[in-house]
């Protein structure tokens, strides 16, 4: 008892010894990364060893998840501060009509003598590319391509051109394309593109060399920088060295297939993505899994480009490096791919946080994307806005075992469904009321997430324990200060 309590007397002071010490912030998100593929938590095929290297200094959390398991209400959420369902921002817009004149993250550092800057997607956003985005012959970082982005936000920002499907190289459509026949094409599909050229003439390679400059620019200022990398994101884009581990395909080994594996969930459980309907065989997924690996190795490298930036620049002692990703993937897991599900390969997140000072460690306690903006207010002495949806994990970076959570909270607004992850459970919950399905997987018995308990009376009482308590959670995420509520789809009073 007397050791907890000295521990506690000691956190207690921990943002007053912080307040002392102003930091560099330097946030690095990926797009569509699950943390699956990467070596620091358990890959053995495919290899992030400049992310391994951030991890090696830095807290890694093991539990960390999303607020929206796809692009936009993610990003919306945790610049904002409020959950989605707070906000309503449970598409692609931006968050900025609902919160008024309300402080977003990069914009509370920027009122607080920040040089902010962002260099390609933090917010949501489309990758300015190829000729498509040359039809008005404006240049790529011509505000018609910054998306949901919020100007407030940046004393500065960039948005960075690549060719995307139309690079030059050898491309495939994996996707609807049993016979072979369909041209690589664009949008939101599977297509794998060795491409011909170096980083240099995709979207990521320019951003994290931009990234570099402006790190070399504001050494002499405390800065706010934002990088966000396309890849993994579709289409699967990278130069041809990147997919040389990967070779050939057929040696991607895909994750258990298990006959009957949907017949014990809702319908909205299964994923709008799977193998069924995209028409990927065998030989497709293994190539899928493949392009997907080579394009988070490219994605690695570039982050190695922007962390070179930071020792280069003598930087290393005053920045604090955040790298996570909007949310998790599917990769074949239970024939799913792409995101959307409420299992935790697509709501569970990478992240990783390096402070100055502190001593590497693995957190297991659980976390939410929505805790950045209090937590890095925190460690770098600015204000905490009460008004904050998220919680302050700071004291996580000192002592590991540190718990300011009993629940994960998510949502999959495409399936209007809802998650409540504890320790030992996922509770999944499609609409308000239950009426289109529940989901329970006993984590410790079944990490994979095969077996739905719902139904199984030996689960009735805990079914009706997280059922009352994800009420409460809804009703909780939408007390707020704005003066909005959202229910059955619409924003109301």
């Amino acid at each position: 008892m007397k050791t907890l309590t000295a521990i506690l007397f000691a956190l207690s002071f921990l943002p007053l010894a912080r307040a002392e010490k102003d930091y560099n912030v330097l946030f690095i998100i990926s797009d569509d990364l699950t943390y699956t593929a990467l070596s620091c938590y358990g890959n053995e095929v495919c290899q992030t060893p400049n992310i391994d290297s951030l991890a090696a200094r830095g807290t890694l959390f093991t539990r960390a998840y999303c607020q929206g398991t796809y692009c936009g209400p993610s990003r919306a959420s945790f610049m904002s501060g409020y959950y989605p369902h707070a906000t309503g921002s449970l598409g692609y817009g931006n968050p900025r009509p609902r919160i008024g004149d309300r402080a977003m993250w990069a914009e509370h550092f920027k009122n607080h003598g920040y040089h902010t800057a962002r260099v390609s997607k933090i917010f949501h956003m489309g990758v300015p590319g190829g000729v498509e985005y040359k039809k008005e012959n404006l240049p790529p970082e011509h505000e018609s391509y910054n998306g949901a982005d919020d100007a407030a936000c940046w004393t500065e920002r960039f948005n960075t051109p690549g060719p995307e499907w139309k690079a030059e190289g050898d491309g495939e459509t994996l996707q609807k394309n049993p016979d072979g026949k369909r041209p690589v094409v664009g949008g939101n599909t599977f297509v794998v593109v060795e491409a011909d050229g170096d980083d240099l003439v995709h979207a990521d390679g320019k951003a994290a060399k931009r990234a570099a400059e402006l790190i070399k620019a504001n050494k002499d200022k405390r800065f706010w920088l934002g990088v966000g990398f396309v890849r993994p994101h579709v289409p699967f884009v990278a130069p041809r060295k990147y997919y040389e581990p990967f070779l050939p395909y057929d040696k991607m080994v895909l994750p258990p297939k298990i006959k009957g594996d949907w017949d014990d969930i809702p319908k909205p459980g299964i994923n709008y993505c799977t193998s069924e309907n995209m028409q990927m065989d065998i030989r497709k997924q293994k190539k899928a899994v493949g392009a997907y690996y080579a394009s988070v190795a490219y994605m690695d490298a570039q982050v190695g480009v922007v962390l070179d930036a930071i020792q280069e620049a003598g930087l290393e002692d005053e920045t604090i490096i955040i790298f996570t990703s909007d949310h998790g993937y599917h990769l074949g897991e239970h024939d799913f791919w792409a995101k959307v599900s409420l299992r935790d390969v697509s709501s569970g997140v990478p992240l990783i946080i390096s402070v100055p000072g502190q001593k590497p460690a693995v957190c297991n306690s659980l976390v939410e994307l929505i805790d950045l903006y209090p937590t890095l207010s925190s460690l770098c002495g600015l204000p905490v806005p009460q008004r904050l949806q998220g919680k302050d994990i700071s004291a996580m970076i000192e002592l590991p075992t540190f718990e300011v959570r009993e629940e994960a909270f998510s949502v999959a607004p495409m399936r209007r469904g809802f998650l409540l992850r504890t320790h030992d459970y996922s509770y999944i919950q499609y609409e308000e009321d239950a009426s289109k399905g529940i989901e329970l997987f006993d984590i410790k018995k079944d990490p994979g997430q095969y077996t739905n308990l719902a139904k199984n009376p030996e689960y009735t009482q805990v079914v009706e324990q997280f059922k009352n308590r994800m009420a409460e959670r809804l009703k909780e995420v939408r007390t707020n200060d704005l003066g909005l509520t959202y229910k059955n789809g619409k924003v109301v009073d």
